[in-house]
């Protein structure tokens, strides 16, 4: 292929097309929901005092159209049955054209799972002129070694994370500045390409032009950690329905995301299989009745199982809520301590900040703050993703963190490294290089 990116390039012409047609479409392709908004844009570009490159700046938008609907033919944040996903992409996004009373031609999609994989590259050059040019950070990128990904993979994200002259660091956007070395940090994420491509075939079959794609990981901590926590560090772990998505944010770049595979409707199958109910039921109780901590009372408080098979007997049997706490507690402590390793392994403890922020529809469980606290870390909190313009009550909760951050992610759009004119005959050499340890030697 002789233009590396080109299906990024493609989506990031779409995305310009789209925003100044004023309207796109944002898509959240959860394992339990599909959700997609719609956003007005109102055309006011104010330019951004952060980053940098052709799409930099911030727009402001409001909400115009909300839809959820039930997700099928999706598990592990991955498509299974393309025609069920079809089905349910299509409801949730004529059911928000409705309500925004406008036809939208393009969208963004956001997904979980995939085995994403983190790789911290770097590249340095001198500069020709002693000043930073538009074409020195199209070569300094092209620097970076790409690491061998490996075959059937994919690069979701390429992000410069930071940039650095004569060993000035932390520098958001170095152009027009004088110096004579120019470096750059370069957080590289990559996924398995057959999710990529079966989510592209999803949304042309369903008439709509792909104007972006974005990990649910990385769109999760846009909405749900506030600009300090951005700034300073902090890990966003965001429990789904089938997987569980974990990202690391430093001066405003993610520099890290993994993702374990295993989410809220894990803690349902349990219920379902330790307690002999239908699924159905089983979600039923663990929203109404769930928690991770028994009280002495809990031993007491029955819960009236029900049941529509005819038998008697298995129709009015009863559990102890003690009970249905003990079903579920080994299960949310599995997916916490898989996140905890997935943190250590990322060298987490050596950021300045170690603030953890749980979001996801999962993380709604009673109690779940002490337990995380206890297996995380004393950092923790719940995280709601922020408000933005023209968004309905009923989608403010921590199940919409990815949709909402879907949304800022379309109005704000970080660079990435297809956005700069990277010489040709400079695409990196494919070399691996160490993945972690700038980000302990550079923050």
């Amino acid at each position: 292929m002789s233009q590396p990116y080109a299906m990024q390039r493609a989506m990031r012409t779409a995305r310009k097309a789209a925003l100044q047609k004023g309207v796109i479409a944002v898509l959240d392709i959860g394992t339990s929901k599909t959700a997609c908004f719609v956003l007005r844009f109102d055309g006011s570009e104010s330019p951004s005092s952060e980053g940098i490159g052709s799409l930099a700046g911030q727009s402001s938008f409001r909400v115009i159209g909300v839809a959820t609907t039930r997700s099928r033919g999706v598990s592990f944040g991955e498509i299974t049955t393309m025609a069920e996903t079809e089905r349910a992409i299509r409801t949730a996004v004529q059911a928000s054209q409705k309500m925004a009373e406008t036809r939208v031609d393009h969208v963004i999609v956001s997904f979980s799972g995939a085995n994403p994989r983190s790789y911290g590259l770097d590249g340095k050059v001198e500069l020709e002129t002693g000043v930073v040019t538009d074409e020195d950070i199209g070569r300094v990128l092209a620097m970076c070694d790409e690491p061998d990904i490996g075959a059937g993979r994919e690069v979701l994200h390429a992000q410069p994370v930071n940039f650095a002259l004569d060993y000035r660091s932390g520098l958001a956007d170095p152009r027009g500045q004088a110096g004579q070395e120019l470096m750059t940090d370069l957080h590289l994420l990559t996924v398995d390409a057959p999710v990529i491509q079966n989510i592209v075939q999803c949304v042309k079959r369903c008439d709509l032009e792909l104007a972006g794609l974005a990990s649910a990981a990385y769109s999760s901590g846009l909405s749900a950690l506030i600009e300090d926590e951005q700034e300073l560090g902090a890990a966003c772990i965001d429990m789904g329905g089938g997987s569980t998505s974990i990202s690391i944010f430093i001066k405003k770049h993610m520099i890290y995301s993994d993702a374990v595979r295993m989410g809220g409707d894990h803690v349902t199958s349990d219920i379902a299989m330790g307690l002999r109910v239908p699924t159905p039921t089983a979600e039923r109780l663990k929203t109404y009745y769930g928690g991770v901590h028994a009280t002495g009372m809990d031993d007491r408080d029955m819960i009236q199982l029900g049941g529509d098979t005819g038998d008697w007997e298995l129709d009015s049997r009863q559990a102890s809520r003690a009970e249905l706490i003990g079903i579920m507690r080994p299960r949310v402590e599995e997916i916490l301590e898989e996140a905890r390793a997935r943190l250590d392994a990322a060298g987490f403890e050596h950021l300045p900040s170690q603030k953890i922020v749980l979001t996801g529809g999962a993380s709604q469980i009673p109690g779940l703050d002490g337990l995380a606290s206890r297996i995380l870390g004393q950092h923790v909190r719940m995280g709601r993703p922020l408000r933005v313009q023209g968004l309905p009550q009923a989608v403010t909760g921590p199940a919409f963190s990815s949709a909402v951050g879907l949304a800022l992610f379309a109005a704000n759009p970080q660079d990435e490294w297809w956005d700069f004119d990277v010489p040709t005959e400079m695409y990196p050499a494919r070399s691996l290089k160490r993945a972690f340890r700038w980000f302990k030697d550079n923050w």
